[in-house]
């Protein structure tokens, strides 16, 4: 059934609504069929597209967007990581693996009052300070000592893990789930979900 994407109007644009644990394929395959239908809504009209629902990698975006403006001579936008990532935004949670993901790298300490995002797998090759906040769609490694907040599979992934070489911070998420951690943590723990709660692996 092709029910990965609700198409819904408002008076400014028309919002694609992405189900979260819907593959590519299955996406692009509904894309196929639905586009050409909603091509006919444009006719009369021009206003923009916003896709939402899912995190996307930024070269998933672009098959994404390349099919929308090849059917429909339209501006595209998605939603920002911000906008979907947090434990606020989570509706419901999923399972995908993450032994392969996009990765992003940063190549220093994330420093206080600092928040980096990305939609899939995070490496900080330094520390990440207390009073910083990192936040993954999908795993979260740190090479140095992790003292901020880390949220990994922050679009509902059960499946993302937290690693560093050392964790000092008082709370880890994955998912929509929390842990406090009341003990330092060395020699490269490793967190993720087991009977629905986060612990060391």
């Amino acid at each position: 059934m092709l029910n990965n994407i609700r198409i819904k109007q408002t008076t400014d644009e028309i919002i694609l609504s992405i189900n979260v644990q819907a593959n590519n394929t299955k996406i692009v395959e509904e894309l196929q069929e639905k586009l050409p239908k909603l091509k006919d809504f444009y006719k009369n009209s021009n206003v923009p597209i916003r896709v939402t629902g899912k995190l996307f990698t930024e070269s998933e975006r672009k098959v994404i967007q390349k099919m929308i403006i090849a059917e429909i001579d339209v501006d595209v936008k998605f939603d920002e990581a911000s906008d979907l990532l947090g434990l606020h935004a989570i509706k419901k949670t999923f399972e995908v693996e993450t032994e392969i993901s996009e990765t992003k790298y940063i190549y220093n300490s994330v420093r206080s009052g600092t928040k980096e995002e990305y939609v899939g797998s995070l490496v900080i090759c330094g520390d990440v300070n207390s009073g910083a906040e990192i936040v993954a769609g999908g795993n979260i490694c740190v090479l140095g000592t992790l003292r901020g907040v880390a949220h990994a599979g922050a679009g509902g992934n059960t499946k993302a893990i937290i690693t560093a070489n050392v964790i000092e911070s008082t709370q880890i998420r994955i998912s929509n789930l929390v842990k406090e951690v009341t003990e330092k943590e060395e020699r490269c723990p490793i967190f993720g979900i087991k009977a629905n709660s986060i612990e060391l692996l």
